[in-house]
């Protein structure tokens, strides 16, 4: 509002200063006339002049002043749109927002019951608490995989740290500071990421998380079948549903390599073949189902096509087995190596070509 009160300076500058330099110009004729160095003559004539300018000058100044009127109206105008800001952002938040509610400060908050606050309470709960016991480590222990989960990747990595340290070092704490430090990084895996990896497989050397990673670092340092080994040695180990299971999976798959559908073995195959029709049904055909349907999904899977080939040959069901090959050899090419392998593994297990 200041600015807007404020007067402009041209309106207390401007003809007071011109009037004052006419009258120290009539001052000097009067002080040259009286020296004699003008005639009486000339200087009447001077004062004419100056009088005239002067007179001018009068004539010019219901100028400023209407400028003046202007200035103020836009004054008026401005401070009443300053003023209607709060006054419509009041009315619009008594309408919408709710003024009679308490507030609520951080410090009431942090003491209501935990199953009662949100994540980020609970966050800084155990922050306010961690900041005045830093000796705490199963504090920094607990809140470390929140850091993770909220993508606070550099306090992950502080609190894993900090854990380890108060703690001692686990499997779990080292692959978490590893995939902490890996995303600090940007997914680059660095040495200390490494190290934190190799330090969780020497506790534990099943660990899926630092298996997983260790693989993918082999990928970016350009040793693929280093890394294809590695995701693969955890797709057979990991059970089915299991994440870090579809984790590998999922690398192997932008690998270029499809995961090898399982099927029975031959062991099970020939033992179900020994049953009963109606105990071999219940025992072989959810197998072979599963294994079929697996390779509708990744049909370049040339080991999963053997298995399901041998499946129906052992069975007696050379028909199906015809047809699993069949689908084999449109999934690769009729004319691809891997398709003329597929030709002879049947024809060596007995199934005989149709012209």
């Amino acid at each position: 509002m200041l600015p807007l009160a404020a007067r402009p300076e041209s309106d207390k500058s401007g003809t007071g200063h011109d009037l004052e330099v006419y009258r120290d110009q009539l001052a000097e004729l009067d002080r040259d006339l009286a020296r004699g160095l003008i005639l009486a003559s000339e200087a009447e004539q001077a004062r004419a002049e100056i009088g005239r300018r002067i007179l001018r000058l009068g004539d010019t100044s219901s100028a400023p002043a209407s400028v003046s009127r202007s200035g103020t109206g836009l004054r008026l105008v401005s401070a009443a749109a300053v003023l209607a800001v709060p006054l419509i952002s009041w009315t619009i938040y008594a309408n919408l927002g709710s003024p009679d509610l308490p507030s609520q400060p951080l410090s009431e908050r942090l003491t209501r019951n935990p199953a009662e606050s949100t994540v980020e309470e609970l966050v800084a709960r155990a922050e306010a608490h961690l900041a005045s016991n830093p000796s705490d480590g199963k504090g920094w222990d607990v809140l470390a995989p929140i850091y993770m989960r909220t993508q606070r990747f550099a306090e992950a990595s502080l609190a894993y740290e900090n854990a380890i340290k108060l703690l001692g070092s686990s499997a779990d704490r080292q692959a978490g500071l590893g995939e902490a430090r890996i995303n600090m990084a940007g997914g680059r895996i660095a040495d200390d990421a490494r190290a934190a990896f190799a330090m969780a497989l020497k506790h534990d050397g099943a660990n899926p998380k630092a298996r997983f990673f260790v693989a993918m670092a082999s990928a970016q340092d350009g040793h693929m079948e280093e890394a294809v080994a590695g995701w693969t040695r955890m797709r057979d180990d990991l059970p089915e549903g299991s994440p870090w299971r579809n984790a590998a999976e999922q690398a192997l798959l932008q690998a270029g390599q499809a995961p090898v559908a399982r099927g029975p073995g031959q062991d099970e195959v020939e033992a179900a073949a020994g049953m009963s029709a109606g105990d071999r049904a219940d025992m072989i055909a959810g197998m072979v189902e599963r294994l079929d349907e697996r390779l509708r999904e990744n049909p370049r899977d040339a080991e999963g096509w053997k298995q399901l080939i041998r499946s129906h040959l052992v069975l007696g069901d050379e028909e199906k087995a015809r047809d699993a090959l069949a689908r084999a050899a449109a999934a690769f090419g009729p004319q691809s190596e891997e398709a003329r392998m597929l030709v002879a593994f049947a024809s060596a297990n007995g199934l005989k070509m149709t012209e």
